[in-house]
């Protein structure tokens, strides 16, 4: 069975409609202020951390819809006016919204994006947008991914660093960060996403003891065919500001660590490669990563010198240099003068 297909059955279940009144806000809230913004909060009942509402829009303005997992399976339906939006909201989750068939647009951040059919957005928690319903036939599938989750999926496994750029920003828990990608496939006729979304869609239906082992599974391959096998589209202002973020995390992590960092503890704690470390200093700070930690640590050494009774072997120790000779040729450059001699004219 094809997703499409699959997308029609459960969300046409005429045997179990759903009081629309009960549900209708968690499946689409109409459009009732400009002033107000919702907060839509991870449904506490999807313990595994991923749930997905499933929208079909046909002509004649006619929504129906479906979340899985939900007990008993249900479709809401409702009517619509075309060009209608939903109310302006936040996550306090990552969503990420395929366009199974027709097509979808949002507004995000003030600007409206279309999306095409086999297109994807993965917007932010605290990234306030509104969804448009037209009287056309669409089907969108929406997931949301608790931010937990991506700890648990190895998001250092994804191969675009750019969008583990934004996956690590979810991470940090930015809260002043707004931000969403928009990706679309490089070969539209792929089919495998379709695939992988149909597989996480009947597991979340399946609810067994492998279910949440199973969809975390389908999940790291959802994102990694996302990575490798999708184009992505970002602003330069949100380029700008993820690096800024990125920059400010890693620098208070080697500020405080600066004794003992190494690069490859970065490498492990932020899951960039190396290099990006360095362009980001560069970029940032106006030196490579060991200009940047050997500067934090002689300004310290300077401080010890001025302020305390230690050796100068043991300021050289305390700052992260074991190396007593290499201590006095780095210091020496920088303040044209020894350590000791330092300290006297302190």
């Amino acid at each position: 069975m094809k997703l499409i297909e699959y997308c029609n059955k459960i969300t046409k279940l005429e045997k179990n409609k759903a009081d629309n009144e009960k549900i209708g806000g968690r499946i689409m809230r109409p459009e009732y202020s400009l002033d107000q913004v919702e907060v839509k909060t991870f449904p506490q009942a999807y313990q595994e951390g991923i749930f997905l509402l499933c929208w079909k829009l046909e002509r004649g303005s006619r929504l129906y819809a479906t979340i899985k997992p939900y007990e008993p399976a249900f479709s809401y339906q409702n009517t619509f006016q075309s060009g209608a939006r939903t109310q302006f909201h936040t996550h306090d989750y990552i969503e990420l919204a395929y366009v199974v068939e027709g097509e979808f647009m949002q507004k995000i951040m003030g600007q409206d994006i279309q999306f095409k059919r086999g297109e994807i957005c993965l917007i932010d928690k605290n990234c306030l947008h509104q969804d448009y319903l037209f009287d056309n036939n669409s089907t969108i599938i929406f997931i949301g991914l608790a931010n937990e989750i991506f700890d648990e999926v190895m998001v250092d496994k994804i191969e675009e660093e750019s969008i583990l750029h934004f996956l690590r920003m979810a991470l940090l828990k930015q809260k002043d960060v707004q931000q969403f990608l928009h990706f679309k496939p490089k070969n539209p006729e792929d089919g495998q996403m379709e695939g992988l979304l149909l597989s996480l869609l009947l597991e979340l239906e399946q609810q067994d003891e492998a279910s949440k082992y199973i969809c975390k599974g389908l999940l790291m391959r959802i994102l990694h065919y996302i990575s490798s096998k999708y184009d992505f589209y970002l602003s330069n202002e949100q380029r700008r500001k993820m690096n800024w973020i990125v920059f400010m995390e890693v620098t208070n992590y080697i500020q405080e660590n600066y004794t003992d960092i190494t690069i490859k503890e970065l490498v492990k704690k932020f899951h960039f490669n190396e290099d990006y470390y360095n362009r980001l200093l560069k970029e940032k700070a106006g030196m490579t990563y060991s200009e940047y930690v050997q500067n934090i640590r002689l300004t310290q050494a300077d401080k010890l010198l001025r302020s305390s009774k230690l050796t100068v072997e043991e300021v050289a120790n305390r700052v992260g240099y074991r190396n007593k000779g290499y201590f006095y040729k780095i210091f020496t450059e920088r303040y044209g003068v020894t350590p000791s001699k330092y300290r006297k004219q302190g």
